[in-house]
């Protein structure tokens, strides 16, 4: 298994051919070896000790059509949350100054609807426009994209698209059944042809087992191409909505997860996503020795908890981390 390790984390260029019994094969292999392997090759590809902060903030809030078991932010679900209409352009370009302000040099943009309407485009590609103007990289999640609004968000400047997988193909309509695993893949399609750079991840620890997460992480690795950044979060608890009560993930198995997702997507920026907010400093530690490279600061990450950027502050400068700025802490050519 030593040498299984020793020879993936030798590998800097990207496969995408991986079957679920490599992966699994990686993922569960003794814990020192894992993590070594997985920061041996981060030193390699990407800065060690480096570490972008992102922002996250909610344009439009609630009252989505999509039935994700994970979100309070559902129509499906009485979850106690107030539905909002999309945010005017000048708020959030208030909110992404003071997100640079505070360090952050990526700006994500998330709304909560099913796909993006036609009467909102002209909003968010001023959003986008103007949050590229503030020199930060952009990134929006907006749901399904029809033929050509890709190419639009594109022309306005956008970085990044976020689509997440969420979970593995068999898991998947436990948790989603108002949208397909194939719409996700198509509309990740749409992102990839207009040329922006795609953000695709998950959520673990959603009452899945173990052969789910390796599933996700092998149908991530086996995107072509791999996505530039792969957030993996981890389900944060809120009251009213169907997965609320799930058993938490053992700190252990969510440091594997990132290891895994570090040497199997050797260039892709894995990011440290939701649910740090209950994670100790110490797991937090692992998962940056583990590969991850990014976080999001602010106290709030759309709707849910996030630690306050003191916290954050504190901790990174206790483990001796460094902001990275626009692009991550990526490609550090060996």
């Amino acid at each position: 298994m030593t040498h299984l390790l020793d020879d993936i984390a030798a590998l800097t260029e990207a496969r995408s051919d991986w079957t679920r019994d490599q992966v699994q094969a990686i993922h569960d292999a003794p814990f020192n070896d894992l993590v070594f392997a997985a920061q041996s090759l981060h030193r390699r590809v990407h800065q060690p000790n480096a570490v972008q902060k992102s922002r996250l903030l909610s344009i439009k809030t609630g009252g989505c059509a999509e039935d994700c078991g994970y979100c309070n932010q559902s129509a499906h679900f009485d979850t106690g949350l107030k539905a909002s209409k999309l945010m005017d352009p000048d708020t959030v370009e208030a909110r992404a100054r003071e997100a640079k302000e505070g360090g952050a040099t990526r700006f994500c943009m998330g709304a909560a609807w099913r796909e993006l309407k036609p009467r909102d485009e002209p909003a968010i590609l001023d959003m986008i426009t103007r949050v590229k103007a503030l020199g930060m990289e952009t990134c929006m999640t907006l749901g399904m994209l029809s033929d050509g609004q890709a190419e639009r968000l594109k022309d306005a400047g956008l970085d990044f698209y976020n689509h997440n997988l969420d979970t593995s193909p068999e898991y998947y309509k436990r948790i989603i059944t108002t949208r397909t695993w194939q719409d996700r893949i198509d509309t990740l399609a749409r992102v990839r042809g207009a040329g922006i750079q795609v953000c695709c991840g998950g959520i673990i620890g959603m009452g899945e087992d173990r052969a789910d997460r390796i599933g996700l992480l092998t149908e991530l690795a086996c995107l072509t191409p791999h996505p530039e950044s792969v957030p993996i979060n981890h389900l944060v608890d809120v009251a009213g909505t169907p997965l609320s009560g799930s058993a938490p993930l053992d700190g252990l198995d969510f440091v594997r997860a990132i290891a895994t997702a570090r040497l199997i997507m050797p260039r892709s920026v894995v990011r440290l996503s939701a649910g740090r907010e209950t994670m100790s400093r110490e797991l937090q530690a692992l998962c940056f020795l583990a590969g991850a490279a990014s976080i999001f600061v602010g106290e709030e990450l759309l709707t849910t908890p996030n630690p306050d950027l003191h916290k954050d502050a504190a901790l990174l400068a206790d483990l001796g981390m460094e902001e990275a700025g626009p692009g991550g802490a990526q490609h550090t050519r060996s």
